[in-house]
C-alpha cells in the first residue's frame, strides 16, 4: 500500500481519514487543529475505469504546495493506494509559494497550486532546468467568513472588502463596514504570504498581488483560520470554499457584491463558483508535474493517470467544484503526450521561461 504521511490510510470513512491525516501532516508546524472539520465529504468513491500495471509499479512520489489543493491530492493518494501497491506518496503543504520553491529546486514531483505559477517562479524553474506541465484539477471560490454568531454582516461589496484589507486600512470595527452594524472590534484572519489564496485575493480584491494590511493573524493552514474566525466574536477572514463547506455549523459565509449598493450580492456555492457569477473570487486549482519524471517514472505516470481520470470525483469528495468535462478530457490527452515525450511542456510555451 501507498505510505502516506499518516498511518491511518485504512480508515473506511473518507471524510474522517482526511481530517485525521491533515492533523498529522501539519504536526511538524506546531499547530493544533480540530480533527472533524477538515474538508472531505465522505461516502463511496466511484473510481473511473483504471487498470493497474500487471507487473506492478514501485516508487516514491513527493508533493507539496497549496493547503487548498491538499485535500484533493491527499484523496487521490489515498484512493490510488487502495488499487496500486508499492508506491509511497507524501503529501505536504507549505503554501503555493513554498511548494513552488521546492518544486523548482527539483525536490518534489508534484506542486499543488491555488494560482498559476508566477513569473519569478517560472524563471527559477528554468534556471534549474525543471520543465513542467500544468493540469487543472478543480474550481474553488475564496470565501469571506464570519463566526456563526454574526448574523448581521451578510453581504459586502468588493469595494468595501478592498478597503478592509488594504495596506493602509483603518477599518477595525464592524460598524466601519456598515454604520448600521454593531460596535464590534474585528479580529482578522487570512492566509500567509506563501499562500496562493493570499496572492489571488490581494490581486482580485485589493488590486495588487501581495498588497495587504499586516495586522491580522496569518496561516498557510486553512484549518487554523477556521478555528480563529469561528472562536472569535469579531472574527472575519477568508479562505477556500471547501473549508467553509466543512464548517458551516460554526461559520457564516458573507456574500460578495460588485456594486457598492449591494444590489447584486452572490453567495459562494458549487453553482455560482463554477458559472463565474461568484466574482471575482472564483478560481481554478492546479497541480504542476515535472516533465522529466513524467517520462521516466512509472509510479508518477500511473498516479497521474489515476488522478486526472478521477479528478472530478475527487474534487467533489473533498468538497470542491469540478472543472468542466472538456478540461479534464484535454488534460488526460496532454498527460499521455507528456508521458511519451511528444508533448511540449507548459514551461517551454511560457514566454518568460
Amino acid at each position: 500500500m501507498s505510505s502516506l504521511r499518516s498511518p491511518l490510510r485504512h480508515l473506511t470513512s473518507f471524510g474522517v481519514m482526511l481530517a485525521l491525516i491533515a492533523s498529522f501532516a501539519i504536526a511538524p508546524l506546531g499547530t493544533a487543529i480540530a480533527q472533524d472539520s477538515t474538508p472531505g465529504a465522505g461516502g463511496e468513491f466511484d473510481a473511473a475505469p483504471y487498470e493497474a500495471p500487471a507487473d506492478g509499479v514501485e516508487g516514491e512520489i513527493i508533493t507539496d504546495g497549496s493547503s487548498t489543493v491538499f485535500p484533493i491530492t491527499q484523496a487521490a493518494a489515498e484512493e490510488f493506494s487502495n488499487i496500486v501497491d508499492g508506491v509511497d506518496i507524501t503529501v505536504d503543504f507549505s503554501g503555493t509559494g513554498g511548494g513552488f520553491e521546492r518544486f523548482c529546486e527539483g525536490e518534489t514531483a508534484i506542486s499543488n497550486a491555488s494560482r498559476a505559477i508566477a513569473e519569478d517562479e517560472v524563471a527559477i524553474c528554468a534556471e534549474n532546468g525543471v520543465d513542467y506541465y500544468e493540469f487543472e484539477v478543480a474550481f474553488d471560490g475564496i470565501t469571506v467568513v464570519v463566526p456563526e454568531s454574526n448574523t448581521e454582516l451578510t453581504c459586502i461589496s468588493v469595494e468595501t472588502l478592498a478597503a478592509v484589507w488594504a495596506p493602509d486600512s483603518e477599518i477595525t470595527n464592524l460598524n466601519q463596514i456598515n454604520p448600521e452594524l454593531s460596535d464590534l472590534e474585528l479580529d482578522l484572519y487570512g492566509p500567509g504570504t506563501d499562500s496562493g489564496t493570499f496572492d489571488y485575493f490581494t490581486d482580485a480584491i485589493v488590486g495588487e498581488e501581495g498588497a495587504s494590511r499586516e495586522d491580522y493573524t496569518p496561516s498557510e493552514d486553512d484549518q487554523v483560520l477556521v478555528e480563529g474566525v469561528s472562536n472569535s466574536e469579531g472574527g472575519f477572514g477568508y479562505f477556500g470554499y471547501s473549508y467553509f463547506a466543512a464548517n458551516e455549523d460554526v461559520l457564516n459565509a458573507v456574500a460578495v457584491a460588485q456594486s457598492p449598493d449591494l444590489s447584486d450580492c452572490v453567495l459562494p456555492s458549487p453553482e455560482t463558483i463554477q458559472d463565474g457569477t461568484y466574482a471575482p473570487l472564483s478560481r481554478p486549482l492546479y497541480v504542476y508535474v515535472t516533465a522529466q519524471q513524467l517520462q521516466e517514472d512509472p509510479a508518477l505516470q500511473e498516479f497521474m493517470r489515476f488522478y486526472l481520470a478521477n479528478a472530478e470525483e475527487l474534487a467533489v469528495l473533498a468538497e470542491y467544484i469540478g472543472s468542466p468535462e472538456e478540461t479534464y478530457a484535454e488534460d488526460v490527452e496532454r498527460l499521455e503526450t507528456a508521458i511519451d515525450g511528444s508533448g511540449t511542456p507548459d514551461s517551454q510555451s511560457t514566454p518568460d521561461a
